[in-house]
């Protein structure tokens, strides 16, 4: 697994997102349908009632108009609404002319609230006779009233068409905002360190996942003690090897001075070879474990150490080297950092690079040591930047992160090696709180590995 999250189809924040917004809508479409059925009842019950209180209102006029065009004139009580006053005549009294403007009402209307059609149209209609025998119908146009029921309804719908979306979006945020304490925690294991067994805190993180984060707590506190206990059977095995392979070292260097012939010579010096290049995997295997102890940045407030000391140090050891293969090493810069961590440690991560450097070097080639600063290379303040730069054939983009693990080396480049001088390096650099990125060199014929030192001022 790379930690990238997966599809969103196994993504719990998508469907617990897609769940609560599915939800807010289906019930923001039922409340709307029943708040739209309401409303137009709504609406049509008060339209009945101003039917009513209107027709009340006229039974209870002592004059009433006499001639047809006087009550034609009063009939329109509000003609945008479709509201129209209409006298019609009482049970067995004489018939009312029809006014010129429709509607039309007959006296076969009885009192109350009823639906007619008139003139092509439906009409809403109350009809009340007052005490004088007088019959009035006060009638609405029946799509009139549909079209301000439905209007009412909309106006009542609406909060909730745009409140329902602004709601999923809103939940979508707040399980987005949620859910970050659960990023918080996949970012703390990502930064880790290799050799980091600290508990992860808790503290910031939703209970419901406490039993999660308490299971890894125990599960890295039993991978901490698997890897105290490899290193070490590592640093035992290696430390009681170190005896027998001296005392083969001297009975090698005695017969070395005894008189041969020349393919026993021969096969002394393949086995004093050998041997010498078992104590230094022996070295390496107790200096491994020795930087392994502890946490990454343990040491990394330890006393100032000037970087330039460290190389000229180094240099002294490896200068034969470097002649023996005519290779032109050498320190570019007048720089003098200084950085944090012990000594020892220090130089055997520079020794580790240029060493490294000069063997994977072709005879004729050059390896520069370079320091900068932060302020010197633009970077910015705070780091300290080595660069050990050779003409060698480099490492391939694809193997750069292995070569920083124990016992892996790159194939085809036929030197003999352990494989953990870069892995010893990794590790003295992450105690120290040093970063290790390895690029080509600026002209791309060689390898460029650059440390990035936290900087301590040297006043």
């Amino acid at each position: 697994m790379d930690g990238r999250e997966g599809p969103l189809a196994s993504s719990l924040r998508f469907r617990l997102s897609a769940w609560i917004s599915a939800t807010i809508l289906a019930g923001a479409a039922l409340a709307g349908v029943y708040s739209y059925v309401a409303a137009t009842g709504d609406a049509h019950r008060l339209q009945d009632v101003q039917l009513r209180q209107i027709g009340y209102i006229i039974s209870k006029l002592d004059a009433v108009p006499a001639s047809p065009q006087a009550r034609e004139r009063a009939g329109d009580i509000d003609f945008d609404a479709r509201i129209v006053l209409r006298f019609i005549a009482a049970e067995g009294g004489k018939p009312v002319a029809c006014p010129s403007r429709p509607p039309c009402f007959t006296s076969e209307l009885v009192d109350g609230l009823q639906t007619v059609n008139a003139g092509g149209e439906q009409w809403r209609v109350y009809v009340r006779t007052n005490a004088k025998g007088i019959r009035a119908a006060v009638a609405q146009q029946a799509a009139m009233r549909d079209a301000i029921a439905r209007a009412d309804a909309i106006h009542t719908v609406t909060p909730l068409l745009v409140l329902a979306p602004l709601l999923a979006l809103l939940v979508t945020i707040v399980v987005r905002v949620m859910f970050r304490p659960l990023r918080t925690l996949t970012t703390q294991l990502g930064a880790r360190q290799e050799h980091e067994s600290g508990e992860l805190d808790r503290s910031a993180l939703p209970s419901e996942v406490w039993p999660f984060v308490a299971e890894i707590n125990r599960l890295i506190a039993r991978t901490a003690r698997t890897m105290a206990r490899q290193r070490r059977f590592i640093a035992d095995a290696a430390h009681e090897l170190r005896s027998p392979m001296t005392a083969m070292s001297l009975q090698a260097e005695r017969l070395a001075a005894s008189e041969m012939s020349g393919e026993a010579r021969t096969r002394l010096d393949a086995l004093s070879a050998g041997i010498g290049r078992t104590r230094i995997l022996l070295d390496q295997l107790l200096t491994l474990a020795r930087t392994q102890e502890g946490p990454a940045g343990q040491e990394s407030g330890g006393d100032p150490v000037s970087l330039k000391r460290a190389i000229l140090e180094c240099l002294e050891d490896l200068v034969p080297l470097a002649e023996a293969k005519e290779i032109d090493l050498g320190v570019v810069g007048d720089a003098d950092p200084l950085v944090a961590g012990p000594l020892v440690d220090l130089k055997t991560l520079v020794k580790n690079l240029i060493d490294n450097a000069i063997r994977y070097t072709p005879p004729g080639g050059r390896v520069d040591v370079r320091v900068d600063t932060g302020s010197a290379t633009g970077s910015g303040d705070g780091w300290v930047h080595l660069h050990v730069e050779d003409t060698g054939p480099g490492i391939p983009p694809a193997e750069r992160a292995r070569v920083f693990d124990a016992f892996y080396r790159v194939l085809g480049n036929g030197q003999i090696g352990s494989g953990l001088g870069l892995a010893i390096t990794a590790t003295i650099a992450a105690r120290m709180g040093a970063r290790i990125t390895l690029d080509d060199t600026p002209g791309g014929a060689g390898l460029d590995v650059h440390v990035q030192f936290p900087a301590l001022r040297s006043g």
